[in-house]
C-alpha cells in the first residue's frame, strides 16, 4: 500500500473555492477501485491550510488516480487557488 499526505496552503480569499473543487476530487477520487482512503482537513488554527491523507492500494492505484478526469478538473480549478506549492510527502503502510 502506498499512503501520501500532501499539505496545501491556499490564497485566503481562495479557501471556499477550493474546497468546493477538493470536495468534488474527493468524492470521486473514493470510488476509484485501487483508492482505500481519501481524506481531506483543514488546519483549525490556520484554515488556509489543508491536508490530504490518500491511501491507495498500490504505486500503480496512484498513478493511474492520476491519470483521471476529475483529478486533471481538480488541478486545473485549484492550481491558481494556491499561495505556494503543495507538498507531497509518501509513505509505504506497514501496519
Amino acid at each position: 500500500m502506498l499512503a501520501l499526505h500532501v499539505q496545501i496552503q491556499v490564497k485566503p480569499d481562495a479557501i471556499d473555492a477550493f474546497k468546493s473543487a477538493t470536495r468534488a476530487n474527493a468524492e470521486a477520487t473514493r470510488r476509484e477501485p485501487g483508492v482505500l482512503r481519501f481524506d481531506v482537513g483543514q488546519q483549525t488554527d490556520d484554515p488556509t491550510k489543508f491536508m490530504l491523507y490518500e491511501v491507495y492500494r498500490s504505486p500503480e492505484a496512484h498513478a493511474a488516480h492520476r491519470e483521471t478526469a476529475h483529478y486533471a478538473a481538480w488541478r486545473v480549478a485549484v492550481d491558481s487557488l494556491m499561495a505556494v506549492p503543495r507538498v507531497g510527502t509518501r509513505y509505504t503502510v506497514v501496519e
